[in-house]
């Protein structure tokens, strides 16, 4: 499928693991198994199609609300796939970042973190951020408070503070705000997911769970996108 129109940067909330395993009568686990090869494959996809910029919602800070095997589970597979995947990542030219506050993680994951983003630093490919224990919300937050410390000491101004130096100081500094938004599972909401990024974010939601969102379906996303116009407060004679 050849399409005109690509986004720079797409981000994506990969939700229906579980009722993807559930809907096979197998336990939840075999669904968030299942929803990791098809990072692996939508990782792959973006890359052939140029896309710069991938960002997933894998684990969120309303995460830990969930059963403590299941979350275990989660963070085992955490490891797994950074220890598993990294090296391919970085032999296909992918700079890996990870967003969220991992303060709430051990140092074994902390460790594996940074010598990921250490590793892939320099790859120009694609730049996947993965958000694990990430809040929007969160997110604004902290930006909030980097602000805030800078007043305190004198190094900036309350009165100098723009939109361009708030988004300077979230996670995602140096990215491109996402183009197209991709919530798998049926769901139509963002669930604190990158609040003040996805302000002109063109939105995509499928009922499709995540352990099938394949190649297929992310070019109807795609294709959805392209169709699309991004007027940004202009009229669309303008645009045209």
């Amino acid at each position: 499928m050849t399409i005109t129109l690509l986004p720079r940067h797409i981000a994506i909330v990969m939700d229906g693991n579980g009722r993807w395993a559930k809907n096979k009568g197998r336990p939840r686990i075999a669904g968030h198994r299942r929803g990791v090869e098809s990072v692996r494959n939508i990782v792959d996809f973006c890359g052939q199609r140029g896309i710069e910029y991938l960002t997933l919602f894998a684990f969120s800070s309303e995460n830990w609300r969930r059963p403590r095997s299941e979350v275990d589970f989660l963070m085992e597979l955490l490891v797994s796939t950074l220890e598993n995947e990294v090296q391919k990542l970085h032999a296909n030219g992918v700079q890996l970042k990870i967003i969220g506050d991992l303060d709430s993680f051990g140092a074994r994951i902390q460790k594996l973190v940074a010598h990921a983003q250490s590793l892939t630093f320099d790859n120009k490919k694609l730049t996947l951020t993965v958000a694990i224990n990430y809040g929007g919300r969160w997110d604004v937050a902290e930006a909030a408070r980097a602000l805030a410390a800078k007043i305190a000491s004198g190094d900036l101004l309350v009165a100098d503070i723009t939109e361009q130096l708030v988004a300077e100081a979230m996670s995602t500094a140096g990215i491109p705000d996402p183009d197209l938004f991709i919530r798998t599972g049926g769901e139509t909401r963002i669930s604190n997911f990158l609040l003040w990024q996805l302000a002109y974010t063109e939105l995509y939601f499928t009922d499709v769970l995540w352990p099938d969102f394949d190649e297929i379906q992310l070019d109807l996303a795609l294709s959805s996108f392209a169709g699309r116009q991004r007027r940004f407060g202009r009229t669309g004679e303008q645009i045209l």
